[in-house]
């Protein structure tokens, strides 16, 4: 079954806050606080992302700061792989490698421990929401640079319109829910 067809989908897509304005003029930020309020709507969301990556090999999922480290712990401990956080300057301790991205509305770095993945890995790349594109990239990057293979990236909603899809590299994007 599609996750379009999955009857999950319309009960996720009702839990999601839509918030004009936020951060700045112009932005419809996808909020998804309020899915977590809801935990059966929010067990539906980790269980359809569960269901599509059990059994494909992944030894890594990394999490993107923030709110992919509120997806991707759960999927990393059902399907047996490891979590790594992805993160904004200045969180980790030790050894880093970093990726400046530009997102939607200004310029980030992500950062990740050396050695946290491995070569030849298997990884997942996980956050929210895919606008621009930039901060999955970013990802992409810091996960390749390390010599691991990113089998797909997944986020719960897509912005369509932002055209995020096209800069992948080719690399296939998993999405629950599209807003325009």
């Amino acid at each position: 079954m599609s996750s379009a067809s999955d009857p999950r989908i319309p009960a996720i897509q009702s839990r999601i806050r839509v918030v004009p304005d936020f951060p700045k003029p112009g932005i419809m930020f996808q909020d998804i606080t309020t899915l977590l309020l809801d935990p059966k709507a929010f067990k539906d969301t980790i269980d359809l992302f569960i269901e599509r990556y059990q059994g494909k090999n992944i030894s890594v999922v990394a999490g993107i700061e923030a709110r992919g480290f509120v997806f991707g712990p759960p999927i990393a401990l059902a399907i047996g792989a490891k979590f790594v956080p992805l993160r904004k300057p200045g969180k980790l301790p030790g050894e880093i490698i970093s990726e400046d991205y530009t997102l939607e509305y200004g310029k980030d770095c992500l950062q990740m421990h050396v050695g946290a993945v491995k070569p030849m890995e298997r990884a997942l790349v996980v956050d929210d929401l895919i606008a621009t594109g930039g901060t999955l990239c970013a990802a992409m990057n810091l996960i390749e640079r390390a010599g691991a293979e990113v089998v797909e990236c997944v986020c719960v909603i897509e912005l369509p319109d932002l055209k995020g899809r096209e800069r992948l590299k080719g690399k296939p994007l998993f999405v629950l829910l599209e807003a325009h």
